[in-house]
């Protein structure tokens, strides 16, 4: 049996440049997929990842 919900929730992060920026190469925003736990981490996730889109280490941020 299912137990109410967990700890843990799946977040997306997007990047903050391909979003702010409209002179991007390619359209489209970079956005990966993680875990994080919600008792520890209250609030919203920034983390730097590689973006695709503008070709170097961007900071991306959790979005809902």
């Amino acid at each position: 049996m299912a137990k109410g919900k967990g700890v843990r929730l799946v977040i997306t992060l997007e990047c903050t440049e391909c979003r702010s920026n409209p002179n991007k190469r390619s359209p489209g925003v970079s956005r990966y997929t993680t875990t994080k736990n919600r008792r520890n981490t209250t609030a919203r996730l920034e983390l730097k990842k590689f973006c695709r889109h503008c070709n170097q280490h961007t900071a991306h941020k959790e979005i809902k």
